[in-house]
């Protein structure tokens, strides 16, 4: 409930605080004085966008704020959502600086308008001629007839049970996914995996390969070179051994002679022992090595294919090839079949749907139960509002799958005039005509519905007389149970006001402004019997004027 108002520099308003009531709160004045203009204010804290046009004085800056009791909402969680600190009493603040700066705060948290928008949407109802009102919307006229049918308790178990239904199809439909996917990936493991254990690789085996082949390759070069070291170090009539051997005799000869000679025999033996090894070994390997041309090409294969993997897989080792068969294998053991959890799955969602489908045919039986009689009471008091023609069929649609308020979708046809065929009600329904249907809708589900504060904006337009005190008289009755506030140019709907305010105009240091003016008795009685008649009002408008609110 919007408790006030309170708009500095904006419009033609230089500083002016409304405040509200619980109940009905009219506003009148004279054409142009500035009713709108509260409006375009109250549409800023709605999360309109700004204009530095809007500006009274472009020296300072524009300041809108509202004052709301939202305890009877249940926004808590929307203020833990958007991370804004919660009382019961809240403050919406629009700014509009002079550089055409706008700002939005609650509870002088700053906001963005989206989240203004949202917030404001639940606490205000504005209702003008010619905009998109929710009387449009499926969903609103499906929440009427809900409401109608007391489907609150039904629906709401209705549309628990749908997040789970579909959260589950949502699970399913994953589970189908990726058992699709395992079995090919399975089968893409399962041909590198065979590819790996048919290459049976070991660790090292590339280093010894390639050496391998290396030698075989340089085997003729290997065997020559060694033959011959042998026969030069043990075999020819000068090898190096013999002419060694003759050294170390000589030496023997005079060793004892001194000291340092017998190293130096001692050193040249053990070079003749050495030397003897190498030539034997020279002469072994020499003897062992033959050019094998099919073993080359066996060692040859088996590198080609080592290579090929290597490059496959972008590695540099057979380790590294290795670890990724490793890995391949695991992700080959951790791929299990879904097809039990899909099975399990389906079973749940199918029971989940007949219960659904069982819930969703008993709210739309009830709501075919109740359109009925809600149509011919919209008509019935459209009638008594002067339009005796209007007719309103609520369409139903039967959906094939279930939706989130079961299995109905409804369009309000409507046309107000004789003859007139039904059509949907944007296309076909004035703003009068569209102010007075949306009155009626909501003054029947005011009850059953939790609807915010209500504004309507010359809703009257077009009536007089005892249509407009029935307006009023409806008016009246919604107030009961919400906030109206409603702008008008009706005396009649005037005398039905709890809170009675008077916009003027009046001229302050060579400039127009718009002032408000909360109105006593006596002044409710001279502005009514002003609506009535004329300016100063006569005799008889004032009587009729006392009237009207005695009667309201």
């Amino acid at each position: 409930m919007i408790k006030s108002l309170q708009i500095r520099n904006y419009a033609i308003i230089e500083e002016l605080e409304m405040k509200f009531s619980q109940g009905l709160t009219i506003v009148t004045g004279e054409t142009g004085a500035g009713k709108s203009i509260l409006l375009g204010a109250l549409g800023l804290i709605m999360g309109k966008r700004a204009d530095i046009k809007s500006l009274y004085n472009l020296e300072n800056k524009c300041v809108v704020e509202a004052l709301f009791d939202v305890s009877r909402y249940e926004l808590k969680g929307f203020f833990e959502e958007n991370d804004l600190d919660y009382e019961d009493t809240m403050v919406i603040r629009r700014e509009i600086t002079p550089s055409g700066k706008s700002r939005a705060f609650v509870n002088d948290t700053p906001v963005t308008l989206n989240i203004l928008q949202d917030l404001s949407s639940t606490l205000v109802d504005l209702h003008q001629q010619f905009d998109n009102l929710d009387i449009h919307q499926v969903s609103f006229q499906l929440r009427l007839l809900d409401a109608l049918a007391n489907n609150k308790a039904l629906l709401g178990q209705y549309q628990h049970g749908f997040a789970q239904y579909q959260t589950r199809r949502r699970r399913l439909a994953e589970l189908i996914r990726r058992n699709e996917n395992a079995a090919k990936e399975l089968d893409f493991l399962n041909f590198q995996l065979e590819e790996f254990n048919a290459a049976a690789l070991k660790a090292g085996e590339q280093e010894e390969l390639e050496e391998e082949l290396s030698r075989l390759a340089n085997a003729e070069d290997i065997k020559t070179t060694l033959a011959a070291a042998f026969q030069q170090l043990s075999e020819s009539e000068v090898s190096v051994i013999g002419q060694l051997e003759e050294v170390a005799q000589a030496l023997k000869g005079i060793r004892r002679f001194d000291s340092r000679l017998d190293k130096f025999f001692e050193r040249l033996d053990s070079v003749l022992v050495e030397l003897n090894d190498l030539s034997q070994e020279f002469e072994g390997v020499a003897e062992e090595t033959e050019h094998d041309p099919e073993r080359i090409m066996q060692v040859q294969q088996r590198l080609d294919m080592i290579y090929r993997l290597q490059n496959k897989h972008q590695v540099a080792s057979v380790e590294e090839l290795l670890s990724i068969q490793e890995s391949l294998q695991q992700q080959l053991n951790d791929i299990g079949d879904l097809s039990a959890e899909i099975a399990s799955l389906e079973k749940e969602v199918h029971q989940q749907e007949t219960t659904l489908r069982e819930q969703a045919e008993e709210l739309s039986r009830r709501r075919h139960a109740v359109v009925g009689g809600f149509e011919n009471k919209v008509e019935r008091m459209l009638a008594e509002l002067a339009m005796e023609h209007a007719r309103l069929k609520a369409e139903f649609t039967r959906l094939d799958e279930l939706g989130p308020t079961g299995l109905d979708e409804v369009n309000f046809l409507f046309a107000a005039n004789l003859g007139s065929r039904l059509q949907l009600i944007k296309d076909v329904a004035s703003g009068g005509e569209l102010s007075r249907l949306t009155l009626v809708v909501k003054s029947l589900v005011a009850s059953a519905i939790p609807l915010p504060t209500l504004i309507f904006d010359e809703i009257d337009t077009g009536i007089s007389g005892d249509v407009a005190l029935k307006m009023g008289n409806i008016l009246r009755k919604l107030s009961n149970e919400h906030q109206v506030v409603s702008i008008t140019h009706s005396p009649q709907i005037a005398s039905k006001a709890d809170v009675h305010y008077f916009v003027y105009k009046k001229i302050k240091e060579g400039r127009t402004i718009t002032e408000l003016r909360n109105l006593e008795l006596e002044e409710r009685i001279q502005a009514i019997a002003t609506m009535l008649s004329q300016n100063p009002p006569s005799d008889s408008a004032i009587a009729n004027a006392r009237e009207l609110l005695k009667a309201g």
